[in-house]
């Protein structure tokens, strides 16, 4: 209806005058977020996505072909046992502080906590494990071994929503309820600390499963025994976390956290050498002075001689010229894409990208997850940039673990760089 504006004056925030002109509204806070810690920013470029090198199993499951990729922040090494044990942390407070009656349901239907009551919650207080020793939190009497009173696992549940944008994009869709595109999950998060056991038949790996995620040692070592979809919720979780924080302080949210995408991995991986068959070049593994340049398998098995004779920390040997550490050896990394032979027949060459989040339902060949890097236990084939694999999204291994993304801004990446 013309004549209902308010006339002559600004706006409260005092940037819009009513000069009769078009100034424009921003969508919220000018706060700008800092460069996010431990990440590095990619910049926008096109390379050579494939192999650099022969097929040696002339698989041609991978073609050579010209592609761009948009600029995005990268996790500088892959996610440690100390960064993933703080989400593991924040889930057990969280359905502890239910059990003991700390999170209450508002009147808008949303659950706050009682913080004062929080910070009574401390598991080295003997009283706060007696009471949580009434739940099923704990383990129950006939589970413990010598009586000790310790967290249940299988009781870490991190409760997942996401929306699906793809799904909600297409055009039979349209005008459907947004609820209807929401993925709700339960995902178990505690690493899976057998997999030490499980993978190497004949050998003995014991002391890696009784210490790898528990002891201080190897906190900053890369987290293994982590699936697809526990590596998922981790960037969901890293997400509401940040968001959390910024609405708090009344800032505008940021882009979300999640797994690198192949194309992306491979871009990163080469550090701005398109044609290079490693992170650091071509050809070889070692420099110039005999010295192995990656945490893998060499020679016939001599597994100590690159310095680890597991995994070694992550930010170990040199980075690339990116400043990514480990994108070769060390340990694989899950990415989000599915693995298909063909795949690259039919990717666009704009950020190409081929996803599908498998069901339990779904045959096992749609659960194939494209994983990149070559790990401590690999060959130095699969250290190369363009080599591709995959393992199943619901499988755990020793080998593989994960870092992660996040699409800031472009302008922001490069303020963060300087």
């Amino acid at each position: 209806m013309a004549g209902c504006g308010i006339i002559g004056k600004k706006d409260k925030g005092g940037s819009l005058p009513n000069d009769g002109q078009l100034h424009g509204i921003s969508p919220g806070s000018k706060y700008v977020l800092p460069k996010p810690p431990g990440m590095v920013y990619i910049p926008q470029g096109t390379f050579h996505m494939g192999p650099s090198d022969e097929d040696p199993s002339y698989a041609f499951s991978a073609r050579n072909r010209s592609v761009s990729i948009s600029g995005f922040w990268m996790d500088a090494t892959e996610i440690t046992n100390n960064e993933y044990r703080q989400f593991v942390y924040w889930v057990r407070d969280s359905i502890a502080a239910k059990k003991l009656g700390y999170v209450k349901s508002g009147s808008d239907g949303n659950e706050y906590v009682d913080w004062a009551k929080m910070k009574t919650l401390k598991w080295s207080d003997p009283k706060v494990v007696e009471q949580l020793g009434q739940t099923d939190l704990i383990l129950s009497p006939e589970d413990r071994i010598f009586g000790k009173k310790e967290i249940d696992a299988s009781k870490l549940i991190y409760h997942s929503e996401t929306f699906d944008l793809k799904e909600a994009a297409k055009r039979e869709n349209a005008g459907k309820a947004r609820s209807q595109f929401i993925v709700k999950k339960d995902v178990r998060i505690y690493p899976d600390t057998l997999v030490w056991i499980r993978d190497f038949a004949y050998s003995y790996n014991e002391p890696m499963t009784k210490r790898y995620f528990s002891h201080p040692a190897f906190g900053n070592y890369p987290v293994v025994g982590v699936n697809w979809q526990q590596a998922n919720a981790f960037c969901e979780w890293r997400t509401h976390f940040l968001n959390s924080w910024l609405d708090g302080k009344k800032r505008a949210q940021e882009s979300d956290f999640r797994l690198p995408t192949e194309a992306q991995w491979e871009y990163a991986a080469r550090g701005g050498r398109s044609q290079s068959m490693y992170p650091w070049g071509n050809y070889y593994l070692r420099n110039k002075k005999g010295c192995l340049l990656a945490n893998f398998k060499p020679g016939r098995g001599n597994y100590p001689e690159d310095g680890g004779f597991y995994t070694v920390r992550a930010d170990a040997y040199w980075p690339n010229d990116f400043g990514l550490y480990c994108m070769a050896g060390n340990v694989a990394e899950w990415t989000s894409s599915i693995y298909y032979e063909g795949s690259y027949t039919f990717q666009h060459d704009m950020n190409p990208d081929v996803r599908w989040n498998a069901k339990d339902s779904d045959p096992p060949k749609m659960k194939r997850k494209v994983i990149r890097g070559g790990s401590w236990k690999d060959v130095g084939y699969y250290l190369q940039t363009g080599t591709r694999t995959y393992e199943y999204q619901d499988t755990t291994k020793s080998y593989i673990g994960f870092r992660t993304v996040i699409d800031l801004p472009a302008q922001q990446g490069k303020k963060g760089r300087k």
